[in-house]
């Protein structure tokens, strides 16, 4: 009998020749390296290297993350991956009413340049690629990164590193959005211009399918409206003047691994190659590295479980393994700890161990592409790549991405899959171990790394003391210009590094773009 897939695909119990009657390779594959890109975008993959092994931290005070990114490099990871709190994603200071009660506590609280100083001390900032895991605000927090570089005597042009800056995905899955979708697109193709000029090493964007898979997306949603985002990036640039091929080679994407490995390697083979034929046929991109999919993956936390959470560190393993088979450029494996709090340092190291392990210890580094003429996983690439063409179509018939939004449209089409879920999962079709199947009536208890409740007060401090050592005439000066940029056609960055430099907080210059651009409010779901 048949099993469907997480998409809703049929799962045959056994695949042979038949299955890819018809099929060319050579289309379809290609070598690793070259078009379409489905076997990898580099020739050699982890035959040379291993993938970079990033893991993803931030909590309380700038002092407390700093301290974890110290251990973090002192345990073998080969780049730092920033969780920023609510009021920053928000961009809110942390002694904003709004801010009450979230300061710290979903990732590290950045308020200024002052607090950027303290979270990369001592980091050298030209040996180690940076993520950021921010959205609206991202080109503040790329500026603030910047000038701390360059406090350190480090140029811009050896800043390497990722701001995942995809507000499009805000408005679909996961909420921290700041601006409506015009001006957001107009902020994002001024952040391309700028890092092209300034910091040319710099992946100005990450677009993201993960926090959709995270709200209930399927697989084959997760890349189609991944992909449709992308294209809506893409069009902005050209049509702000940019040539396809001076930015698309920065673009990055970023990626769920869930614990259902054939379909996930499949995904991200048919993410490669729809993005490839993209950006080709539609955008006549000429440079190889523009026609590449590039991205990030991290473990799936919404699979995560707080009951019996050392399954977890089995669950992180399978994802883990998925994302490698699948041809990741980069991985965060997630801490088994995290359905209840933040990571331990203990958990955090455990999650960094993994990775560690599959690339160290088994073979699947020794060779490319190891599902290559795999019956059922290119018989699965082919119905995921299919199935997620067939949504973008729908998006592209509703006049593409931001006006598919505006209906509602992918947000409707993400809940529908989580209600699936959330019923397969309540009535048993969908076993989860330790919650609906192979329960403990008694659980040892597990303790929890909390953040402190007084960093609120202690961030507050900190703000009241910039606000009075300032020059807050020059302040309102820089934000004056700042607001005249945005209210006109000049790039904003420049303006807004200068009121940054000047020590004005993340809240104060989101608010004076606030009062320019005005404030999303979504809509009725289609």
């Amino acid at each position: 009998m048949a099993r469907e897939s997480e998409s809703g695909l049929p799962i045959e119990p056994v695949y042979g020749p038949t299955a890819l009657e018809g099929w060319d390779p050579e289309q379809k594959l290609g070598e690793p390296g070259g078009y379409p890109f489905t076997r990898g975008v580099y020739p050699t993959m982890y035959t040379g290297r291993p993938w970079t092994m990033r893991q993803y931290a931030g909590f309380g005070t700038a002092t407390e993350s700093n301290a974890r990114y110290k251990q973090l490099i002192e345990n073998g990871t080969m780049g730092l991956s920033v969780a920023f709190d609510l009021p920053t994603q928000m961009g809110h200071d942390s002694d904003a009413p709004i801010a009450s009660g979230e300061v710290g506590k979903v990732g590290v609280a950045i308020d200024s340049i002052d607090d950027m100083r303290v979270l990369f001390d001592g980091i050298p900032l030209e040996k180690v690629s940076t993520s950021m895991t921010i959205n609206a605000p991202a080109s503040l927090l790329l500026l603030l990164y910047q000038l701390v570089a360059e406090e350190q005597g480090v140029s811009a042009d050896k800043l390497t590193g990722t701001i995942q800056n995809d507000v499009l995905k805000e408005y679909i899955a996961r909420g921290t959005y700041i601006f409506p979708p015009k001006p957001s697109l107009r902020l994002i193709a001024d952040i391309f211009k700028y890092c092209k000029a300034e910091i040319p090493k710099w992946n100005t964007i990450s677009i993201s399918g993960y926090h959709m898979a995270e709200a209930g997306a399927s697989p084959a949603q997760e890349i189609a409206f991944t992909l449709a985002d992308g294209i809506e990036y893409v069009r902005t640039a050209v049509a702000a003047g940019m040539d396809v091929d001076d930015f698309a080679p920065r673009l990055s994407f970023f990626f769920v691994a869930r614990t259902t490995i054939l379909e996930e390697v499949a995904k991200f083979r048919a993410a490669r190659r729809i993005w490839a034929k993209v950006m080709k046929e539609e955008f006549g991109a000429k440079n190889p590295k523009s026609l590449m999919l590039r991205f990030h993956t991290q473990t799936a936390g919404v699979q995560l479980t707080a009951q019996q959470p050392e399954v977890n560190l089995v669950r992180v393993a399978v994802q883990g393994l998925g994302a490698v088979l699948g041809g990741t450029q980069s991985l965060h494996t997630n801490s088994f700890d995290e359905a209840i709090a933040l990571p331990t340092d203990k958990s955090a190291r455990l999650a960094l161990r993994t990775q560690q392990v599959l690339a160290y210890e088994t073979d699947v580094t020794a060779t490319v592409d190891p599902f290559a003429g795999s019956y059922v996983v290119e018989k699965m690439t082919d119905d995921v790549e299919a199935a997620a063409l067939e949504l973008m179509g729908k998006v592209e018939e509703l006049g593409g991405a931001v006006n598919a939004i505006e209906h509602g449209f992918q947000k409707s089409e993400i809940e529908r899959s989580a209600y699936r879920i959330a019923q397969e999962t309540d009535s048993g079709e969908r076993v989860v171990v330790g919650v609906n199947r192979y329960q403990l009536d008694g659980e040892e208890p597990y303790e929890p790394h909390r953040v402190d409740p007084a960093i609120e007060a202690q961030q507050a401090e900190r703000l009241a003391k910039l606000r009075a050592e300032r020059d807050q005439g020059a302040v309102d000066a820089a934000l004056a210009v700042l607001k005249k940029a945005a209210e006109g056609d000049d790039n904003v960055l420049y303006p807004m590094k200068d009121a940054l430099r000047a020590r004005a907080t993340v809240g104060e210059v989101c608010d004076a773009l606030r009062e320019v651009w005005g404030q999303y409010v979504p809509t009725d779901a289609f």
